[in-house]
């Protein structure tokens, strides 16, 4: 093989282009001429196995787009318009997906309080892949919000058995590298787990409203699994919703790979849990589920034409008969055929748009509160409110006002990002049992260029094929290299890179020295701004010489 070539394994979500420069889209392209990458997916061609998020398993994912499907996780493209000043790797498609992140891009643009949180298990050297997060949250941090980095030591120690000890020495490194990065910790909050009490008296709120069946469903936990890692998980929870006991309820995005997904689910789950009030839609007496209330209000909207006060005259039956002709989306024959039964049942009854506040877990006095807080009609049941002039967002503020006046949390539901993952080095998962596939923020400038230099890539066999058919960009964990990492802010670097590889205007062995010159001065850089945070972490109220004893659990 030629040396300015090699085999290539890294993947690309942006289209690629013929040997002439005309690009061939794939369907995920945008209009910015960006090159995006997709860390490693399978191809749309290829067969991929059911799609399993663990948390503490091998972190890889068949076809992100799977997610979408079943998981419930949006792409980012549909949000991406709406941020202000977005990240490169936002841009580049490194960030894929996310769950109600829209909320926290509104809080940007109109300069509201929001916030970010994320954690790191301190059980190894940070490495190339944490950068992103890393960087996720100082550019969080950066655009106004208030933003929190957490080590999660308690899970180390519970699921992966580390010591005391060894999580102190990993904590310090990973709070070096977060603050060289430029987290401003004067403005941001660092902490660990085991010394944080509010974290653990919120845990251990939100546990009473979790069970073991769901752990077995969610997590593959059984009867094996030790009593501290179930407990683990529930601190995280406290730990995604504790920006919001800080000044106020606000949305708080979470930046993550797609593993631990299982985590924020759980606790958009019991965010709602504890929750004083559940806010709902209804249109009568009787109640009904998401599904069945779009067609409702179908139905309702065919049959009421502009709002006056002439609306009530519409009744169940009337829309029964209507929605009977319907012809319903896909996927709601089943909440037709209940949501016929429920109109049919209500007979004559008025059919009228309403907000329903259930009583969830509120207090008397809180329950009463609500009822006074509600202005305009009203009807009050036993355990729960109909108001017929509110909108649904006002009346979530009256229901979150309320419940905090009362000693209630009024959490909103956490959001999400999800990137995607980077292939290694060597081809296939980056992994930290394999040296050679991954580059700590630790490692010698010069083995991080030696690595680089020795890696695969998206090359022809021959430098003849190359330059007559153009390398395969979307194949190479090299290229990867520079859209998530070496190329920083600068897109033009990475359009330069992809266009003239995949026009065969640029050979691997020139690329790989390019990138590994960059990782060289990446690392050295960093390096040294690790030295100068030295002073800066320890002044920090952080505690990195835990006195705690034990021997850890196993996962």
């Amino acid at each position: 093989m030629d040396e300015d070539t090699s085999e290539g394994v890294a993947r690309e979500d942006r289209g690629s282009a013929d040997v002439d420069g005309r690009s061939r889209d794939d369907g995920r392209s945008r209009d910015d001429g960006i090159p995006r990458t997709d860390g490693g997916t399978e191809r749309a061609d290829e067969p991929t196995d059911d799609v399993a998020l663990d948390p503490w398993g091998s972190a890889s994912v068949g076809d992100y787009a799977d997610l979408f499907e079943e998981f419930g996780i949006e792409a980012f493209d549909d949000v991406a318009d709406d941020v202000p000043h977005p990240h490169y790797l936002m841009r580049r498609g490194v960030i894929f997906g996310h769950r109600e992140y829209d909320a926290v891009a509104e809080a940007m643009a109109n300069d509201e309080p929001f916030a970010a949180l994320s954690g790191f298990m301190p059980t190894g050297d940070p490495h190339i892949g944490h950068k992103l997060v890393f960087d996720e949250l100082i550019w969080h941090q950066r655009q106004g919000g208030d933003v929190f980095g957490l080590i999660a030591d308690l899970e180390a120690h519970s699921a992966r058995g580390m010591s005391w000890p060894e999580i102190d020495e990993h904590a310090r490194s990973y709070l070096l590298s977060l603050l060289a990065l430029g987290f401003d910790a004067e403005d941001g909050e660092l902490y660990r787990q085991s010394d944080n009490r509010e974290v653990q008296d919120l845990g251990f709120e939100l546990g009473s409203k979790a069970n073991f069946s769901e752990f077995e469903a969610i997590y593959g936990f059984d009867g094996e699994t030790n009593v501290s890692h179930m407990q683990s998980v529930v601190t995280q929870t406290a730990d995604i919703l504790y920006p919001q006991l800080v000044d106020e309820p606000k949305p708080t995005v979470i930046p993550v790979g797609p593993d631990q997904d299982p985590h924020v689910r759980l606790t958009r789950d019991l965010a709602t849990r504890v929750r004083y009030f559940k806010v709902t839609e209804a249109f009568a007496s009787f109640e009904l589920d998401d599904d069945e209330r779009q067609l409702v209000r179908a139905a309702y909207d065919a049959l009421a034409g502009e709002p006056t006060d002439a609306n009530t005259d519409v009744r169940c039956t009337d829309a029964a008969e209507w929605l009977a002709e319907y012809d319903a989306p896909s996927g709601l024959g089943d909440a037709k055929a209940t949501a016929l039964d429920k109109l049919e049942a209500g007979g004559k009854e008025p059919l009228r748009p309403r907000v329903r506040f259930f009583d969830r877990n509120a207090t008397d006095e809180a329950f009463e509160a609500l009822i006074e807080a509600i202005d305009g009609e009203k009807r009050v049941f036993e355990g729960h409110v109909d108001a017929f002039d509110l909108s649904r967002e006002a009346a979530e503020s009256v229901a979150r006002g309320v419940e905090i006046d009362h000693d209630g949390y009024g959490f909103r539901q956490p959001s999400s990002i999800y990137h995607r993952f980077m292939t290694g080095l060597t081809g296939g998962k980056m992994s930290s049992s394999i040296p050679a596939s991954h580059i700590s923020l630790l490692d010698d400038p010069e083995d991080g260029y030696d690595k680089v230099r020795s890696a695969t890539t998206g090359g022809r066999d021959t430098a003849e094929k190359q330059r007559e058919l153009g390398g395969e960009a979307d194949d190479c964990p090299v290229y990867e290299l520079y859209a998530y990492l070496l190329a920083a802010d600068d897109d033009e670097l990475t359009k330069e890179v992809y266009s003239e590889c995949v026009n065969g205007e640029r050979l691997c062995g020139g690329c790989k020295e390019q990138a590994a010159e960059l990782m060289r001065e990446f690392l050295e850089d960093h390096q040294e701004k690790r030295e100068e945070a030295e002073e800066l972490l320890d002044d920090l109220d952080i505690d990195l010489d835990s006195d705690r004893r034990g021997t850890g659990g196993e996962h």
